[in-house]
């Protein structure tokens, strides 16, 4: 009864979640003139691909064409015919529409951030994406699952648009307004040529990934893809052959994505109990302690014991940004930091609380790497970025965040140390108690990386975020969930990960 009461529960949670006004995700923005159109965006370096012309495309009619006028005289028609809800489909997608993609991204990771819940016997049953309805549904959006669908769609979109970007101005066909002064055209005219239009690649390419990464979301995911397709059309900036060809660019980097996350060990993450076992009698064998979840009723296994495991980005190997172990337990260190945490909870102050309330990022959200793309997405209308630099910024950002997700996770599973609650007598925590090993703190590492990314590509913002990544680290440890030393030193694991993926974004071309 107690599982049936909860996935009921969980359902209903669903549903509730699903409209996208309930969530605090969507960004109002005015369409804005970009403040850059890259013509030279088309030589950018990529990284599902090893050269735009691997997607090819076929050679647009000339706009004197028969085809071509034809196409013009059908989209003069839609335009003639269309309706309030169009009108507003249109004024939503905007011309960046990698903003709006993303925050679907994010409405769904926090509708799945779900914790799955257990059945009679105390026993759990995970989700399975064979068996993506359940119970329990598919996938459980916790971090490492949240940071990595945000990865693959981000760098699906970006090198998506590279590859626009190369065939745009080889064939520099102009845009249906510019054609015909009929034709009012709904947002800024930044002169980018439309063929093939990079709304339709940008569509295709996150409605597959996310479709992928989310199944029980796909009718969901076509309805807006044949939305933000049908606005591009009426928004007087492309006609029916840009769309397509655009639409073919997403689908084809689309598959390359997934085939590439289809390989790269996140299916086995989740392990079963001997081998979690196993990991925490090494760690045990080395050090003198291991980690024990609180939890009641405890889960057997922690989360993603494996998830160190699973191919990174732009880190060579996982060991080259492993921290120095944490101090023994017993130390003089250890035992400072033991009155530290006493004196936080013994002393908890308003702004403190507010802190750790703030940074919490828990169940039913968008994760902490969620947070930080609510921080880029900010940026990006504020300088206001072209759809390209756009999917450059978000592809960059989550790669960080994915590759300090998996370097942070080999620490709490090499280390297995225990968190404050397991060691200290009596103590509680205000912000839950996580089913993973406690160093590094994962919202440090997240954190850190994310903000050395916005700071490399909004300077201008760079004391302000990394002011905020050290708040989200020591707000963990207002919450009494983490060691100070987990918080510090996860921030500069955090730095040392995505310095990385900056050296790599500082050679491709953009700069």
């Amino acid at each position: 009864m107690r599982s049936l009461i909860f996935f009921t529960l969980v359902a209903t949670m669903l549903i509730l979640s699903s409209c996208e006004k309930e969530l605090p995700t969507h960004l109002s923005f005015d369409n804005y003139a970009f403040s850059t159109t890259d013509q030279d965006g088309g030589t950018w370096n990529t990284t599902l691909i090893s050269s735009t012309y691997e997607i090819s495309i076929s050679e647009p009619t000339a706009t004197s064409s028969s085809e071509y006028q034809q196409e013009l005289a059908e989209l003069k028609q839609e335009m003639s015919q269309m309706s309030d809800d169009e009108r507003n489909a249109v004024e939503y997608w905007s011309d960046n529409s990698t903003i709006r993609w993303n925050e679907i991204a994010l409405e769904l990771i926090a509708k799945y951030n779900l914790i799955p819940g257990y059945n009679d016997d105390g026993t759990y049953t995970l989700p399975s994406p064979a068996n993506p309805a359940g119970p329990p549904a598919f996938p459980f959006a916790h971090p490492p699952y949240a940071v990595r669908a945000l990865a693959y769609m981000s760098v699906a979109q970006f090198d998506g648009l590279i590859t626009a970007w190369h065939h745009k101005y080889i064939h520099n066909r102009p845009a249906p307004y510019q054609l015909d002064n009929e034709i009012e055209y709904a947002y800024m005219d930044n002169g980018i040529p439309s063929y093939p239009s990079h709304g339709a690649v940008i569509a295709a390419a996150s409605k597959n990934v996310l479709t992928a990464m989310f199944p029980l979301e796909a009718e969901y995911l076509a309805q807006k893809e044949a939305e933000h397709l049908k606005s591009l059309l009426l928004s007087g900036g492309y006609v029916q052959s840009d769309i397509d060809a655009g639409k073919q660019i997403g689908d084809e980097i689309a598959s390359i994505a997934l085939v590439r996350a289809s390989n790269d060990g996140m299916k086995n993450a989740q392990t079963p109990k001997p081998v979690s076992d196993s990991i925490a009698d090494a760690a045990f064998d080395r050090y003198g302690w291991k980690w024990i979840n609180k939890e009641l009723p405890q889960r057997p296994v922690g989360l993603t014991p494996l998830y160190s495991k699973v191919r990174m980005w732009n880190v060579p190997n996982v060991e080259m940004t492993r921290p120095i172990p944490p101090p023994a337990i017993g130390s003089p260190e250890y035992l400072k930091d033991v009155e530290i945490l006493k004196d936080y909870a013994d002393n908890m102050t308003t702004e403190r609380r507010r802190i750790a309330n703030f940074w919490q990022d828990g169940l039913g959200t968008y994760t902490p790497p969620g947070h930080w793309n609510e921080f880029a997405k900010e940026f990006i209308v504020k300088y206001r970025l072209n759809p390209l630099r756009t999917a450059r910024t978000f592809a960059y950002i989550n790669m960080a965040m994915m590759d300090g997700g998996i370097s942070c996770w080999d620490a709490k599973y090499y280390y297995h140390y225990p968190r404050p609650i397991q060691t200290i007598d009596g103590f509680k925590t205000i912000a839950g108690t996580p089913n993973f090993p406690s160093y590094t703190s994962g919202h440090s590492v997240f954190s850190a990386a994310g903000a050395e990314v916005l700071a490399y590509i909004f300077p201008q913002e760079a004391a302000v975020v990394r002011e905020w990544a050290k708040e989200a680290a020591i707000s963990r440890v207002y919450g009494g969930i983490h060691w100070t030393f987990d918080a510090y030193i996860g921030t500069d694991q955090g730095i040392d990960v995505a310095q990385y993926t900056i050296d790599i974004a500082k050679s491709d071309g953009a700069d």
